[in-house]
């Protein structure tokens, strides 16, 4: 737990990354077509290239710290959006104001008020009928805050600050209109090809135990493997755990074939309907099907190197990430009287949310 908290200092005292780094965030699904389909969600994280728009990127400046791309599904009829590391993950625009815990409601006001500030030109309200100025249903949830939903594990290597401008040169003229397509076409195919990018011919769909469907798990097997071979990219993982409180834990992540036979509902039934074809489903697993997360990936606020920082600005934030540190620890949470968020207009469970994150008395 120290070194979320050490996470949290550097990025509040506006730390810049030593070295440019691209992470593959590989997130766990929710909800109940999470349930169905256990795929998961894949997103890649750039800590040099920030964005000017969600669809414009650019190099970022000191201070900042990154942005999270993916693809989407109906979101504004866009293949790829650009979204700020900390909104991504919380939803809010400083790490001072991420909650310690949260529910639905906060959840979805925390959302619905950064989509005011920041996206409504691609959001926009609900024009007509009795919904009329409230904020719209659909997937662009998925662009902010996902961190409530999720427990996400990084997958991060080396990049340089060349690799970057060429990426940056090469998505801003890039025809962006969306075509996703679950089996061909999804949001790991998209991290696949970005990866593939900036270290060619590294991620590769796997026909065996996914059935040739790029997921989140094969992008990052695939990636886990080629950093073995490349020592020089400085390969590390780390894990971003899904905020505590009220909502619903998210579910494993599997691939394929792993959801196949892991799970009765679906083996049961292939074994009767073609018990060779379920036995080599199950051999193709065993033989390279498995893989996890390493157990002992550091568990981090916000994926980034770890800088040094001053005694007096140590000081000065260590009482506004404590609370986030005692939530997911289970202690009793801290309360400020004399501080406010960035914006008065964000919303909280019951009151002003201080730096911190934990709503004031």
């Amino acid at each position: 737990m120290a070194l979320m908290v050490l996470m949290a200092l550097v990025a509040v005292a506006g730390g810049v990354r030593a070295h440019a780094d691209a992470a593959l965030l590989m997130e766990e699904p929710y909800g109940t077509f999470g349930a169905i389909n256990p795929t998961g969600h894949a997103a890649i994280y750039l800590n040099h290239i920030c964005a000017e728009t969600p669809t414009q990127l650019r190099a970022c400046r000191p201070g900042e710290f990154g942005v999270v791309i993916s693809r989407y599904h109906r979101v504004a009829g866009y293949d790829w959006l650009a979204i700020p590391l900390v909104p991504y993950l919380y939803a809010v625009d400083r790490v001072e104001d991420i909650p310690a815990t949260a529910d639905p409601e906060l959840e979805a006001k925390l959302r619905d008020a950064y989509r005011r500030r920041h996206l409504l030109d691609i959001i926009p309200d609900v024009s007509e009928g009795e919904d009329a100025g409230e904020a719209p249903k659909g997937d662009w949830i998925q662009l902010i805050g996902a961190s409530y939903d999720r427990k996400i594990y990084g997958f991060q290597v080396e990049t340089t600050r060349e690799a970057d401008a060429r990426f940056i040169a090469e998505f801003n003229d890039n025809r962006n209109v969306s075509h996703f397509n679950l089996f061909f076409h999804n949001c790991a195919d998209f991290s696949r090809t970005l990866l593939n990018v900036y270290y060619p011919h590294s991620i590769h769909r796997n026909f065996f135990i996914d059935l040739g469907i790029t997921t989140p798990k094969q992008v990052a097997r695939s990636l886990t493997k080629y950093a073995k071979r490349h020592p020089e990219l400085d390969f590390s993982t780390f894990v971003i755990p899904q905020v505590p409180g009220d909502i619903h834990r998210s579910h494993p992540i599997n691939g394929v074939v792993e959801s196949l036979v892991k799970s009765k509902k679906y083996v049961v039934p292939l074994f009767v309907l073609s018990p060779q074809i379920t036995a080599g489903m199950i051999v193709a697993y065993l033989a390279d099907g498995r893989f996890k997360a390493p157990k002992d990936s550091p568990r981090e606020l916000l994926p980034g190197d770890i800088q040094s920082i001053g005694a007096t600005q140590a000081g000065t934030v260590d009482e506004s990430t404590r609370s986030v540190q005692q939530a997911s620890e289970g202690q009793p949470q801290l309360h400020h009287h004399d501080s406010a968020p960035s914006d008065p207009s964000t919303p909280t469970l019951s009151s002003p949310i201080a730096p911190g994150g934990v709503p004031a008395e």
